[in-house]
């Protein structure tokens, strides 16, 4: 890594006409995150003086992206307001860099490159040792609309040409520009003094400092990365798409590398932090998004949603259930078709059945809430047995209240917990009750209609 300051200029300008949105481009994402934001985040990995990102279309969407980002204030945003061309774009943000420190190197990216890799970043500025100017390049099979590497005789880079300014021997190189270059910061301030518009699209290319330098005699680093995926650019839903995959698919590696079995790497989407133990195996459709941290030996069946959430080792999630903002112990048994929203805390050997929802409920070791029953707002002990179609009351259009049931505690099927309600420990409610008021300890409560027999009863028919 070279020993000099490093100013970083995301280009994010764009409009991105061929997505066909009204959402700036650099802001649609790739795995729950902009394409900004991954440029961004690759960048933050080299500790650099400052990020400076050239906004124009949809700048205060783009900025205001940004506001909750950890490290927002290594952000300076620079706007350009009319579109001349990538060295213009470049030439706007150079008056923020420190001109007084005159031994900076300057890495210029563009938003719409998201998998790019900080390591490969990194050994571009370090080959700014012993050049002033660094690129990045691909060799690739379908060059076309990409700016081409020309080198001399000798094999020293020389220029970039654009597609539209190539002749019919330079479209057939095959070795592409991919919009990546660190240069030296007073090198860089001459060259794009020397940057004209004279070309097809009367804009001011960055890449033409490519051929002034060369012009000047100086060497030029070219460097490649270890896949091309890290260069490949969006400027379309399909590409976009691909992209995605391409990155779907390098996250199910790495956590196949970790010892995870994954069904189907084809059919799982990561989109955040995620940290899976070995020997947990994930099934088809899983989507696992926000920060998620499950342990080792744990299974999730087809179908499954899990955001923002924790799960201890040997956590069975049977298909078709939905975990948000939750906490699961060791052991613990969900679903299927089951949802556990935001505050759910469950503690170890805890089973949750098919069709229950949990929000805001604490679940001590060994509570089983088993079908078809709503949980919220309450704290369950251990032990506890919650039947079919149990319903805690807990909002009263207007506040919302706490239901608290002690251990070892039975909850009979079709009953109503109208909170704030406390039933203590070793209670059993009848079937069918409605409970307003504290159960005691072992006691059972019962609260239903007598039932009737009504003789001479006719089933109504249809009228003819």
């Amino acid at each position: 890594m070279s020993n000099k300051p490093l100013h970083v200029v995301i280009l994010a300008a764009g409009k991105g006409r061929r997505m066909r949105s009204d959402l700036p481009k650099v802001l649609h994402q790739i795995a729950g995150k902009s394409l900004l934001g991954h440029v961004v985040d690759s960048a933050l990995e080299l500790k650099p003086a400052k990020i400076h990102v050239v906004v124009g279309h949809g700048k205060d969407l783009v900025i205001d992206s940004f506001a909750e980002h950890a490290c927002n204030d290594r952000l300076n945003w620079v706007e350009q307001t009319e579109q001349l061309g990538t060295g213009h774009a470049v030439s706007q943000a150079l008056p923020f860099i420190d001109s007084d420190n005159k031994s900076a190197n300057v890495l210029m990216l563009t938003a719409d490159v998201p998998l790019i890799r900080s390591s490969t970043l990194s050994a571009m500025v370090s080959a700014m040792s012993s050049s002033p100017l660094a690129l990045l390049t691909a060799l690739v099979d379908d060059p076309f609309g990409l700016g081409r590497i020309t080198r001399d005789e000798s094999g020293a880079v020389s220029g970039i040409v654009e597609q539209k300014d190539a002749n019919s021997e330079q479209s057939k190189i095959n070795e592409i520009n991919s919009g990546i270059i660190c240069a030296d910061l007073e090198q860089l301030k001459i060259w794009l003094s020397q940057v004209s518009s004279d070309n097809v699209q009367q804009e001011f290319y960055l890449t033409d400092v490519v051929g002034l330098a060369y012009a000047a005699g100086n060497p030029i680093a070219a460097l490649h990365p270890d896949n091309n995926a890290e260069v490949t650019g969006i400027n379309s839903r399909l590409q976009l798409s691909q992209v995605e995959r391409m990155f779907q698919a390098e996250q199910a590696e790495r956590l196949m590398n970790d010892g995870v079995t994954i069904m189907d790497p084809a059919r799982i989407d990561l989109r955040g932090d995620i940290d899976v133990g070995s020997d947990s195996v994930i099934d088809v459709n899983v989507v696992l998004q926000g920060r998620v941290r499950i342990g080792r030996n744990v299974y999730i069946a087809p179908n499954c949603i899990i955001t923002d959430s924790i799960l201890a080792d040997n956590v069975t999630v049977h298909a078709n259930t939905v975990i948000e903002g939750s906490e699961l112990g060791a052991e613990v048994n969900v679903g299927p078709f089951a949802r556990l929203r935001p505050g759910t805390k469950l503690a170890d050997k805890v089973k949750i059945g098919n069709f229950v929802e949990t929000k805001n409920a604490q679940l001590d070791v060994g509570a089983k809430v088993n079908h078809l029953s709503y949980v919220g707002d309450a704290t369950v002990g251990r032990n506890t047995n919650i039947g079919a179609g149990v319903i805690t009351c807990n909002y009263d259009g207007a506040n919302k209240h706490k239901t608290t049931i002690g251990k070892d505690v039975f909850v009979g099927s079709n009953s109503q917990l109208v909170a704030p309600v406390e039933i203590e420990d070793g209670a059993t409610i009848g079937a069918g009750s409605t409970i307003t008021a504290k159960v005691e300890a072992n006691k059972l409560a019962i609260s239903r209609g007598k039932q009737r027999q009504i003789d001479g009863w006719k089933r109504p028919t249809k009228a003819r």
